[in-house]
């Protein structure tokens, strides 16, 4: 099914008038078994579509909270290869869920792009998110992807004028990821008066729907982005729940559920509120 279930989740939002909601989880933190049962659960709790990191020890882009979970993932064992394997115990509950992996180049590289992208394919991904892959240099990639069926999601930012957008935007599919903020995950918060041209502007530029994310910790904060953008994308916030979960001893998956609902319902009312 791969890109065609993004398509169709998108086309399901647009009809019913509403933004969807992202929700981002590290392979692996604080264990495979955990990070299971999150995905499981990510569904019945609000979330419209998910993204997977796979660990790397060196996350370019990303602030304390998810560098951390990714040396929690990769101490708990998971490689790219397991990775995949999550992908495919999850996809066995559930067939319907798009599901975005996010990570960096060198595990992919080191995979080789066409075994990565069939074995991708088979696990049940629709998707990738490939944070320092410039288009320049995306052929290879994106040639084993589009064999496969597999959308390839690129980043647009703050930084990006028209011009870069065309680059950008070239040979996307599924949706474009719009970086809020310029600087790294979970520090800065967005704000939905500069999203809002941002978003326009790249939606013109792609023909696609635009997903927001960097610096969405609160309900009010994904309300106010969902009013603006396609999909509101939530990460850093879920990982520190389920961190501070671990450290008082309380069970991470119902901590992350039950942000990713108060989020979910944030999103879900946003352009109701704003209609009364």
């Amino acid at each position: 099914m791969t890109v065609a279930r993004i398509d169709a989740r998108f086309a399901a939002l647009k009809a019913e008038d509403r933004a969807g909601f992202v929700t981002y989880v590290m392979a692996g933190d604080p264990s495979r078994e955990v990070t299971l049962d999150i995905l499981r659960g990510l569904p019945a709790a609000g979330a419209d579509l998910i993204e997977l990191g796979f660990p790397f020890s060196d996350p370019m882009a990303e602030g304390p909270t998810i560098q951390k979970a990714a040396a929690r993932g990769l101490k708990a064992g998971l490689t790219l290869k397991g990775t995949l394997e999550l992908v495919r115990d999850f996809r066995a509950g559930d067939a319907h869920t798009p599901l975005i992996l996010m990570g960096y180049l060198n595990p992919l590289e080191t995979y080789g792009h066409a075994a990565f992208a069939r074995d991708a394919a088979t696990s049940g991904v629709d998707g990738l998110i490939v944070v320092d892959c410039p288009p320049e240099e995306a052929g290879p990639l994106t040639d084993a992807l589009d064999a496969e069926g597999l959308a390839l999601i690129r980043l647009a930012t703050p930084t990006s004028d028209d011009h870069r957008l065309k680059t950008v935007t070239a040979r996307t599919s599924g949706f474009v990821y719009y970086v809020s903020v310029a600087g790294v995950t979970g520090v800065k918060e967005a704000d939905a008066d500069a999203v809002a041209p941002a978003v326009a502007r790249v939606r013109a530029a792609s023909g696609l729907p635009v997903a927001v994310g960097f610096g969405i910790k609160t309900p009010q904060r994904a309300a106010q982005i969902a009013r603006v953008s396609d999909a509101v994308v939530a990460g850093s916030v879920l990982v520190d729940e389920g961190a501070a979960a671990v450290a008082e001893n309380a069970d991470p998956v119902r901590r992350v559920l039950d942000r990713v609902r108060s989020l979910a319902d944030a999103v879900r009312g946003a352009r109701a509120s704003q209609m009364a």
